[in-house]
């Protein structure tokens, strides 16, 4: 039988490999997935205030609440926005949460190019969706969320100046343009840029509770309890983001100027139906994509004309015409003369 010094050390130890045990599964392990070109400062940001608030914690007598790390889907060295290059490891799958900054975005909005570089990351959500891992997104980061099928018949947020794109994206999904932070079942949104500080704050509310939220609040000038977009949504600069929708399928004819004119595969391409795609580029052009095309085609043609001497067969080609006959038609349509004649007149 113990004696009671080694019963009072038996009951000790256990207790505090109990204690331990509860302090390990108390430990919200949060990952954080860079890819090129995403905003690193979302990311590292939202690791730095749940460093913070592990400060705060173990100043106040508790163990620390967070393990942040940086993952990514190809493990290495990661070009994030504006050169900034971060190492990241592979992802590991027994984290609690998987939190997904914003990417850089030029004026025309270029997610259609953007997406598609992308493939490995969305592939990776899907998978960490699989196993149950709950996802956050910052800004941007719900369109990949998005084209993981994550959001599908949910409700989300992102940057209000993007959230009418998510929108048309993902129309079985409820877009709030305005709401900070929507969380609903395991995924969670939030808006724009600095937003990354506000999940920041109610992961530490959550999981560290409200005094050290409170704490970590106060040293790091970050307001607890914003709730709302509103306050920064500009309606004129939401508008010309709208009208970029136009600028996104110009892009696309041109690129794809030499291939037989598909308004079905266009459409696709631009997540949106046929009836729908025509509505919104002549509200915002005046005229048909077929109209712009054939506009372009022209353009083309005569800088071809002009400056090479491909045969007239060889640049109806060029910009898409196997019939010779029907480029001539075209041509002859718009510019009131036949390419021949073009050539002749412009060349000499």
């Amino acid at each position: 039988m113990l004696g009671d010094g080694e019963a009072d050390g038996e009951w000790r130890d256990c207790h505090v490999a109990g204690y331990f045990r509860h302090m390990v599964q108390t430990v919200t392990k949060v990952g954080v997935l860079l890819y090129d070109d995403c905003l690193a400062s979302e990311a590292l940001g939202l690791v730095d205030v749940l460093a913070v608030a592990n400060r705060v914690a173990a100043f106040t007598g508790h163990p620390a609440p967070f393990r942040p790390t940086i993952h990514a889907a190809r493990p290495g060295v990661v070009c994030a926005a504006n050169g900034v290059e971060v190492r990241a490891r592979r992802i590991d799958h027994t984290i609690d949460l998987l939190v997904v900054p914003g990417f850089d975005l030029s004026p025309e909005q270029d997610i259609e190019r953007r997406l598609p570089k992308l493939s490995a990351e969305v592939a990776l959500l899907r998978r960490s969706a699989a196993r149950g891992i709950p996802t956050a997104s910052i800004c941007g980061g719900a369109f990949l969320l998005g084209a993981a099928g994550l959001l599908d018949g949910r409700r989300a947020t992102t940057a209000w100046l993007f959230a009418d794109e998510l929108a048309r994206r993902h129309p079985s999904s409820s877009i709030d343009p305005r709401a900070l932070l929507v969380e609903d079942g395991p995924i969670t949104t939030t808006g724009a840029f600095s937003a990354s500080l506000d999940l920041a704050m109610h992961l530490v509310r959550v999981h560290a509770g409200e005094s050290i939220a409170r704490t970590t609040s106060n040293i790091t000038l970050t307001r607890l309890g914003r709730s709302s977009q509103s306050p920064f949504v500009d309606d004129t600069l939401r508008q010309r983001v709208r009208q970029a929708f136009s600028t996104g399928v110009r892009r696309h004819l041109l690129d794809h100027l030499d291939q037989p004119y598909d308004l079905t595969a266009l459409a696709l391409a631009h997540h949106t139906s046929t009836r729908t795609l025509l509505r919104r580029f002549r509200a915002e052009t005046g005229q048909t994509p077929l109209d712009f095309l054939q506009g372009a085609r022209v353009a083309r043609a005569r800088h071809l004309l002009e400056t090479t001497n491909l045969s007239v067969a060889e640049i109806a080609r060029s910009v898409g015409y196997e019939d010779t006959s029907s480029f001539r038609r075209l041509f002859s349509g718009v510019v009131s003369m036949t390419p021949s004649h073009y050539r002749r007149t412009f060349v000499g």
